[in-house]
């Protein structure tokens, strides 16, 4: 398959306000990162909260560009682009934020805030009205009511629109920070078959972003798992979801579930009270494994050397001192007997799962 988004060593680093906070030094919210995504293909994305997903997708965008390393779109390095250059490949990558409140302007009405990248692209205003008619009958909007303001809206309706102004400019490249997880369950099935029928479509290619293991798991082809910056595990989604290898990954899914595939509340308030006290005693920048003050299978050698992602087999990526030989055999018994029943596996018939 053809790659279309290559990222090899990506580092943002963010420097605090102030001479003592600078003195202290950058904190590396993302950290030599290093990921293909195919043309496409849905790549999902999951970690817990603050681990740098969105970050990461910012600094993929250029939104917020890498303090290091390269990122290459259909093989061009966007980081030696001219800024007139670096504009054009913005119509062929956009972003769907999570809260679409935030992301539409109040005081804009809706067919001015599909026009506005359209407008930056000089497109005549008798095809822009045409071009936003024709996205929001695409995304179930009726065009008539293109003049109505974002309140006058649901919240599944403006989340619609918002995926709308991304396919105003006909990108190949979306990325989906967390786009449903501001909505009812029954209004989140809809959004998500709209994506994935936009995605048949108009032959899209997907970084999903989620918390939500069993939607990433259903939608996904490949997953990334991310720690502290840093993808500590990636491959298919039968790799990971039935064969996970790295602790932290097996940590994730054995994790209290609710129905919907969330982190109950009682384990997320356990796992967050459990992070403030190790963060309050790790250092900065822990030398060695990063998830070795968590990891119960830590030992001496973890503390020394720091991980890369190695392949232990079939292109399933894996960032820990202890794989090897039957590492992924090992995953495998322990997510067997963890596993909580009824988790969804992606299937060709999307209604079945999802239904309108």
């Amino acid at each position: 398959m053809d790659r279309l988004v290559e990222i090899r060593g990506l580092v943002k680093e963010f420097y605090g306000r102030g001479l003592v906070a600078r003195r202290k030094g950058a904190v590396r919210a993302v950290d030599r990162v290093s990921l293909d995504i195919e043309k496409n293909t849905i790549f999902g994305l999951v970690g817990e909260s603050g681990c740098g997903k969105t970050t990461l997708s910012r600094a993929i965008l250029y939104l917020d560009p890498p303090t290091d390393g390269e990122v290459r779109f259909s093989g061009a390095l966007l980081g030696a682009l001219a800024p007139a250059q670096l504009r054009a490949f913005r119509r062929r990558m956009q972003i769907v934020f999570q809260d679409p409140n935030s992301a539409l302007n109040p005081k804009m009405r809706i067919s001015d805030s599909l026009e506005e990248g359209l407008v930056n692209l000089g497109m005549p205003k008798k095809q822009r009205l045409e071009r936003v008619r024709e996205i929001l009958e695409t995304v179930g909007i009726t065009p008539a009511h293109s003049s109505r303001f974002p309140h006058e809206f649901s919240g599944g309706q403006k989340q619609r629109i918002v995926v709308a102004r991304a396919l105003t400019m006909d990108p190949e490249f979306l990325v989906l920070d967390e786009p449903v997880s501001n909505l009812d369950v029954s209004i989140q099935a809809q959004i998500i078959n709209l994506l994935l029928d936009l995605k048949e479509k108009l032959s899209l290619t997907y970084l999903f972003i989620s918390h939500d293991l069993n939607l990433v798991a259903y939608l996904s082809d490949r997953i990334g798992v991310m720690y502290r910056g840093r993808i500590v595990e990636t491959g298919s989604t039968g790799q990971i979801m039935d064969e996970p290898v790295h602790p932290y990954t097996r940590d994730l899914f054995a994790s209290s579930l609710s129905v919907g595939g969330a982190l109950s509340r009682e384990a997320a308030e356990q796992a967050g009270t459990k992070d403030e006290a190790e963060e309050e005693h790790a250092p900065a920048h822990r030398a060695g494994c990063p998830y070795s003050g968590r990891c119960g299978q830590m030992d001496s050698s973890c503390l020394d050397r720091e991980p890369e992602l190695v392949d232990v087999g079939d292109g399933h990526l894996v960032a820990c001192l202890r794989t090897g030989p039957g590492a992924a055999d090992r995953g495998a018994a322990d997510r067997g007997a963890e596993a909580q029943p009824g988790t969804p596996k992606r299937s060709s018939n999307v209604r079945n799962v999802f239904p309108e």
